[in-house]
């Protein structure tokens, strides 16, 4: 059976069952779609995705793309590829029609681009970073940038990037020390290097467009000098493109994402780059956050196909493989079983579908929420929903990495011998989730800001949200008759004592001993965030309705095994948090 990616009957599932697309349907912002296009749209993701970007990933995972002269060369198969997606309209699937989108919600937008994720992310990354930079345009850019930049880049003619880290600050932006001089048209000289740029050089699109942070020229030192740039690799002039000084000066070798180049850029090596600002002068961190935000969910998302299509090959594996016999079996004679008859091999295959399930349903809600928060009639509700979102993002980007991380793991160890050579290919999908605990913000970054900025936020109001959100699926559960999953309760009142008391040292002035445990806050956080998706999805499994019967008990599978193997640790894991164990920040530093 060919591999589904990820199978339809759960989307379907997850948008109509458990998230309510109806709900989101019926505001006004969406009144030209139906369930009807949505499913049109996700047919058409469900098409290219299995039949033109799947069969095209295993030859694009192998025949990297070429450095030379100064240009990058993807594989010959990649132009083709990104024209199917920009042809399915994904670059401005969720925008307003004004600005040639297609106005769907991005509850849909963010199922159908799981498909794409899944069968290739090398071709779909470069069309989510378009989005992102375009989108970066349209909301900070004045009409000229809109009319210069932004058309072209949601028409698929001309790609973007985020170029924010330089060599010598890494993750930390307020050292951004690329210059920005102003110029007399109203344009900025522009003189530094970034790197890790993903397809800051190809040569599928016409132009690419970098969205830049600088200096310009006596802002202050910090973050609060930042300034956002958009900086095209060929700029305009009399009616034609000329080179804007943007060198590619290397391609970074990277053990996943093969068939996305990831490059060093130098800007102004021969003292003519321009570039326009976006918005208000020293606000780029501001204005780079949406963007930031946006590729934070992007990332999880990638995280979680990247998991899902790696599960469905080892399950698919694991009915076809046979090997063995029962353990009662007394006949060396008898026919070998297929390896899922095993208890091991179901158990790591109800892990793989705990974490890409619930990470799923993470992300789909952190979509709708996203829906919520822009288009919502009731400001309030607006206001709730994206206080709750902006919570959830370092979890929907961190747990798909780390969990993911070990559902890919798990599906090599399905394979046995055959998962660790490159004849099959959960090891590549191994290799391409690796990157995702490390770009858009490292794991660790992300646990910092869960506990540091989020949680604690308005005297803690989006984790009341949480807590909320949280308890009404426990009484959905309850109106059914089911009081097993009482335990999340117990766990969600645990670590909000816990936030609290790390809270109280933080406004103490200790900021080492609030954050020192933010990986372990993280990490709990988490498990209790998977164990309400999969207790809403065990829940609407207990109303039924018309979906195949195994779903639901797949549903509630996972859901049982999640609260009996993994909510247990967070008991344990908060209480280490607020003992202060600190044997490692304590630890002097030539011990290493």
């Amino acid at each position: 059976m060919a591999n589904p990616l990820i199978p339809d009957e759960l989307i379907d599932f997850l948008l109509d069952d458990v998230l309510g697309l109806d709900r989101v349907l019926a505001l006004p912002a969406f009144a030209a779609h139906t369930r009807e296009t949505c499913a049109l749209f996700l047919d058409s993701a469900r098409r290219v995705a299995r039949g033109v970007l799947f069969p095209a990933y295993e030859e694009m995972n192998r025949d990297l793309p070429r450095f030379a002269d100064g240009r990058v060369h993807l594989h010959p198969r990649m132009g083709g590829l990104y024209r199917q997606i920009v042809d399915l309209g994904i670059l401005s699937a969720s925008r307003p029609e004004e600005v040639g989108g297609a106005m769907l919600p991005m509850t849909v937008t963010a199922a159908g681009s799981a498909y794409l994720m899944a069968a290739n992310l090398g071709v779909v990354a470069i069309a989510g970073l378009t989005t992102g930079a375009a989108r970066l345009i349209e909301s900070f850019g004045d009409r000229d940038l809109r009319d210069r930049f932004m058309t072209r880049m949601y028409a698929g003619e001309w790609s973007g990037t985020m170029a924010l880290t330089e060599p010598q600050a890494g993750s930390s932006l307020s050292d951004v020390q690329t210059r920005a001089a102003p110029q007399p048209d109203g344009s900025y000289r522009i003189r530094g290097t970034k790197i890790f740029i993903s397809g800051g050089e190809q040569d599928i699109t016409d132009n690419i467009v970098h969205l830049t942070l600088a200096r310009i020229d006596g802002a202050p030192d910090g973050i609060k000098g930042v300034s956002l740039f958009a900086i095209p690799k060929l700029r305009e002039e009399q009616d034609r493109l000329v080179d804007n000084d943007v060198a590619c000066t290397s391609v970074f070798k990277k053990i996943g994402w093969k068939a996305l180049p990831s490059v060093q850029l130098a800007f102004g090596e021969r003292g003519d780059c321009r570039g326009w600002l976006v918005g208000q002068p020293h606000q780029g961190i501001r204005h780079m956050f949406q963007m930031m935000n946006d590729a934070r969910l992007m990332v999880g998302l990638n995280g979680i196909a990247s998991a899902s299509v790696a599960y469905q090959e080892a399950l698919g594996y694991a009915r076809d493989r046979p090997q063995g016999r029962p353990l009662s079996a007394r006949d060396p004679s008898a026919p070998q079983i297929p390896i899922i008859e095993h208890a091991d091999v179901r158990r790591m295959l109800l892990r793989q579908k705990a974490i890409v399930e619930g990470g799923l349903g993470l992300l789909l809600r952190a979509a709708t929420l996203t829906d919520m928060a822009e288009h919502a009639t009731d400001p309030r509700e607006r206001e709730e929903a994206a206080l709750l979102l902006d919570l959830l993002i370092p979890v929907a980007k961190t747990f798909p990495a780390e969990y993911g991380f070990e559902a890919n793991t798990l599906a090599i160890q399905v394979h046995g011998g055959y998962g660790y050579t490159s004849e099959f290919l959960a090891e590549a999908w191994w290799r391409d989730q690796k990157l995702n605990s490390i770009h858009e913000g490292t794991s660790g970054i992300q646990a910092m800001d869960l506990l540091g900025r989020k949680a604690v936020a308005r005297g803690g109001e989006p984790l009341r949200l949480f807590a909320r959100a949280v308890g009404e699926t426990l009484a959905a559960a309850r109106a059914l008759g089911d009081d097993t999953h009482a335990a999340l309760g117990a766990a969600l009142d645990d670590l909000v004592r816990t936030t609290t008391a790390l809270g109280m040292k933080g406004m103490s002035g200790d900021a080492d001993a609030m954050l020192r445990h933010a990986a372990d806050y993280m990490d709990a956080f988490s498990i209790i965030a998977i164990a309400w998706q999969l207790l809403a999805h065990a829940v609407a499994a207990g109303r039924g309705g018309r979906r195949p019967a195994a779903l639901y008990q797949g549903a509630t599978r996972a859901c049982d095994y999640w609260f009996a193997t993994e909510l247990p640790h967070v008991a344990v894991t908060l209480e280490r948090i607020r003992s202060g164990e600190a044997s490692f920040a304590e630890a002097p530093l030539d011990c290493f």
